[in-house]
């Protein structure tokens, strides 16, 4: 049988760990339960693993203690990083930075690693995630570039998977991850049940829909961020990155260097998103029709509107007008 570790941190945690820690468990057992009733083994011994016995978790109203101490693990096949308000390694707990230590040992030694929403700033703090690719809550995304520059984040993405390290995106779509986890490591059919009987949807890839764009500002350079305003200010106008770079003295080339670098997406890219947020948010709160919001945000082709709302949200105009608008 394999072991799954779900990891227990040590205080600096909200109720969104603990949802975490419940839910991996739950749904674990539920799939074990499911192959012993096919007349199958369980694959996984499940256990809640702290840095210690005696530390365990205490919030507001709820504690959960552990079963084993990280001493006690040898090896372990997963291991589960709930979301934590763990930030970085030099700011966690003496024993979070144990449990940090252990996990790089193990995912060393052969077990896969699983984060959930802000879990990806703990399976960071390792050093695992160097030059890989991962997501996290959206909200938290430019925290998390200025923190890790060499991480590849994806915040679109819901769930991430490479090199045995698997990451998701925020809040309660761990539930997700879990169904994905579950699929992969049990079959298909396990993770149908599993998706009925905790009524999850199966197969969803994006958060995308759910993101609210906030372009990332807290970094240095001032003609970069006077040109993120410019854009911000000026979205409905044709605006072309060659005008824009040519209107701050700046090269195209080492403009768009150098916007990536501060802000993590190209100019391109920041200004698509800027216009699909105010798209989005007139679709949320006006009658307007596709047409006339694509007019206003600045777009005059609407099949470039439908690709790049697409690329952003995950959906069409139509189905998040009809998904979101509560005036229809």
């Amino acid at each position: 049988m394999k072991h799954l570790s779900i990891v227990v941190p040590d205080e600096q945690v909200s109720m969104s760990t603990i949802a975490c820690i419940i839910g991996s468990y739950q749904v674990f057992t539920t799939a074990n339960d499911f192959l012993i009733k096919s007349n199958l083994p369980p694959l996984y011994k499940i256990e809640l693993i702290g840095a210690s016995k005696t530390d365990f978790l205490d919030k507001d109203f709820l504690q959960i203690r552990q079963q084993a101490s990280i001493d006690e693990i040898k090896h372990t096949d997963l291991v589960i990083i709930p979301a934590t308000r763990i930030r970085a390694y030099s700011t966690s707990t003496t024993n979070n930075k144990l449990l940090m230590d252990w996990i790089a040992t193990q995912y060393k030694e052969g077990a896969e690693i699983a984060s959930m929403c802000a879990g990806g700033f703990m399976l960071a703090s390792t050093g695992l995630l160097s030059g890989k690719i991962c997501s996290t809550h959206w909200a938290l995304a430019n925290e998390f570039r200025s923190l890790f520059p060499d991480v590849r984040l994806q915040a679109d993405q819901l769930i991430t998977d490479e090199g045995g390290i698997y990451t998701n995106g925020g809040a309660y779509s761990f539930l997700h991850l879990l169904i994905y986890l579950i699929e992969k490591f049990y079959g298909r059919a396990t993770a149908l049940y599993c998706a009925k009987y905790f009524q999850i949807d199966l197969d969803r890839n994006w958060q995308s829909e759910f993101s609210i764009f906030i372009g990332h500002k807290k970094h240095n350079d001032k003609e970069i961020l006077d040109a993120q305003t410019y854009m911000e200010e000026n979205y409905a106008d044709k605006i072309t990155i060659k005008g824009l770079a040519d209107k701050f003295c700046i090269g195209r080339r080492n403009f768009d260097r150098r916007f990536i670098k501060a802000t993590g997406l190209s100019p391109l890219d920041y200004l698509q998103r800027i216009k699909i947020e105010v798209a989005k948010k007139s679709f949320e709160n006006t009658r307007k029709s596709v047409s006339e919001i694509m007019y206003e945000v600045g777009y005059n082709d609407a099949k470039a509107f439908r690709e790049v709302f697409h690329r952003v949200t995950g959906l069409s105009p139509v189905d998040y007008k009809m998904k979101y608008s509560k005036k229809q």
